[in-house]
């Protein structure tokens, strides 16, 4: 990973840049969607249920960029938005604090003019009824009109990895979302796990085949045994 230090007011922080995936598998990605990467990956990487997008047009596909924020409290996401690369999709963990949103229309249109790839963040967000209209994806728990903070003292950091739920997202980490959820999957596992998505739909394909042909699933699954 390349290192950059980035001023803040009277502080400086260094962030740890991944790199970037090549464009051609973000469009693999996207095209085949999270709910079949993440059966093709082995059933990992499906972060909470909860987290779903704001409108059921958004999709997103790309590099994680990690923030770790304090509870209740949006300090962290505003210096995220200042130093993630275009492309980048920022997954927030906000320290198992719900009751806030955290993101609204400024922060989506900052996220937009920055073009970074979305947001996914295992909290809340507010201003729900104009976020498809900015057209930055943003997933997340739901909608919450209680704000937050802005503590300079509180302890965040950026692009090191977190916990969302279950499953640890590192930066450089392909992050997939469509209405279905999202899955993260490991950078080192990509290629592989697009491979075998796409040997999944052509499997799926042949099962559709059959099916509108009259077969049952039982005898297309061999279970009528």
């Amino acid at each position: 990973m390349s290192e950059m230090l980035h001023p803040f007011r009277d502080h400086s922080i260094v962030v740890k840049h991944a790199p970037e995936l090549p464009s051609q598998l973000l469009g693999r990605a996207m095209r085949l969607g999270a709910a079949t990467l993440h059966e093709a990956a082995g059933r990992i990487g499906s972060l909470p249920h909860a987290i779903k997008p704001s409108a059921s047009s958004f999709r997103l596909a790309g590099v994680a960029f990690t923030v770790h924020s304090p509870p209740n409290d949006n300090l962290w996401l505003h210096r995220a938005l200042a130093v993630a690369r275009p492309g980048d999709v920022l997954v927030v963990y906000t320290s198992g604090h719900y009751e806030s949103g955290y993101w609204g229309e400024i922060m989506s249109t900052a996220g937009k003019e920055a073009r970074l790839g979305g947001l996914v963040i295992d909290g809340c967000v507010r201003d729900g009824a104009l976020l498809e209209g900015i057209g930055f994806p943003v997933f997340s728990r739901g909608l919450s009109i209680r704000g937050t903070g802005k503590d300079f003292g509180a302890t965040g950091w950026l692009n090191q990895p977190v916990l969302i739920g279950d499953v640890l997202v590192a930066p450089g980490d392909l992050v997939v979302g469509d209405v279905d959820g999202v899955v993260a999957i490991p950078r080192g596992l990509v290629e592989n796990v697009l491979d075998a998505a796409e040997d999944r739909e052509r499997t799926e394909r042949n099962v559709l085949a059959r099916l509108n042909a009259g077969e049952t699933t039982l005898r297309v699954f061999d279970l009528d045994r």
